[in-house]
């Protein structure tokens, strides 16, 4: 491969993927501070500070198995070029920011991998695809939410179990302390799940132009570039999805965010050791319904949960649709 980009387009698109690193981590910081905000544990400015730290240091934890899925496993890397990766990067930017102006809860990982789509499919039609890492993805994101549910529910009967003889106050004290620890693994699994997407996106980019040689991998600045971005990103917070994730749902006790979180965390934990690019925003949402169906069904505001659900079955092809667009559009002036 010989590179055809000039340096200032390509730390242009560099740039873009970035700015979508740090709208991903502006519109997620909920999934990680949501419930140790609504439970008044931390306060929301100390929260976002706890979050952007583990959010940060996520590279020290995880192999880069999702970044290589992102890379080379959702589209075909020889029909990358310069197009492909701005057309991928508006459609899931755009789409970020229409959900986070309506505090709307969907998945920044589900619309890249929209936007990914549509633009692989402007440019090659089906052969673009990738499909056995494709239907890998599209499966978790069935899997990831029905995980982090039953993983929560299953915590909340452990915990409630082992706290039989406690009093209600002893309970709140322990479990506001623990919160710390679930809201931190939380948190690593956030920032070693979601900062990889984007470096899939930008090593892939480089290896089109020839700059990373004949084999694949993922250059350790690039690593730090990306978590950088997702820390700061998290460090703006997402207040209005905050308030959705929160308290809309369903109300929280100290000891229901723990089992939440720490429900939440496993899922991701396991999906990044497998290169599974799940949807964080999925993971938490499906655990805080767990905890709110283990008190009783009626604890869960459905509609809430509904009109998410609905958000998130048309990300996908929202994103997908913007990226077409935008890759024509990008054809046209060229």
């Amino acid at each position: 491969m010989t590179a055809t980009l000039t340096l200032p387009l390509l730390c242009g698109l560099i740039g873009v993927a970035l700015l979508f690193d740090f709208l991903n981590g502006l519109h997620d910081a909920a999934n990680s501070i949501a419930t140790i905000v609504s439970t008044r544990v931390l306060r929301p400015q100390y929260a976002v500070l706890w979050a952007a730290f583990f959010n940060f240091i996520a590279f020290l934890f995880f192999g880069l198995h999702v970044a290589q899925t992102l890379g080379v496993g959702i589209i075909d890397p020889g029909i990358v070029d310069p197009r492909v990766i701005f057309a991928a990067m508006m459609g899931a930017i755009v789409w970020n920011l229409v959900t986070w102006g309506g505090g709307i809860p969907s998945s920044s990982s589900h619309a890249l991998i929209g936007g990914l789509v549509g633009a692989g499919f402007a440019k090659s039609e089906l052969a673009a695809m990738q499909w056995s890492g494709l239907i890998k993805t599209l499966l978790a994101i069935v899997l990831s939410p029905l995980l982090g549910f039953v993983l929560a529910l299953f915590l909340v009967a452990v915990v409630s179990w082992l706290s039989v003889r406690s009093t209600p106050f002893a309970v709140d004290r322990a479990f506001r302390t623990l919160q710390f620890g679930s809201a931190s693994l939380y948190s690593l699994g956030h920032g070693g799940n979601d900062a990889q997407k984007t470096m899939g996106i930008i090593a892939v980019l480089l290896y089109s132009q020839g700059y990373l040689g004949d084999t694949f991998s993922i250059p350790f600045w690039v690593v730090m570039a990306c978590q950088t971005a997702m820390g700061l990103g998290t460090l703006m917070g997402g207040w209005r999805i905050v308030r959705t994730m929160g308290s809309r749902i369903t109300r929280l006790t100290p000891m229901q965010g723990f089992c939440a979180e720490t429900g939440g965390a496993a899922t991701l934990f396991m999906a990044t050791a497998l290169g599974v690019p799940v949807s964080t925003t999925h993971t938490i949402t499906g655990a805080i319904v767990g905890v709110g169906a283990a008190r009783r069904i009626s604890a869960v505001r459905w509609n809430v949960a509904s009109s998410i659900m609905v958000a998130w079955v048309i990300t996908i092809p929202a994103s997908a649709l913007v990226a077409w667009l935008s890759y024509w559009l990008a054809w046209s002036l060229h």
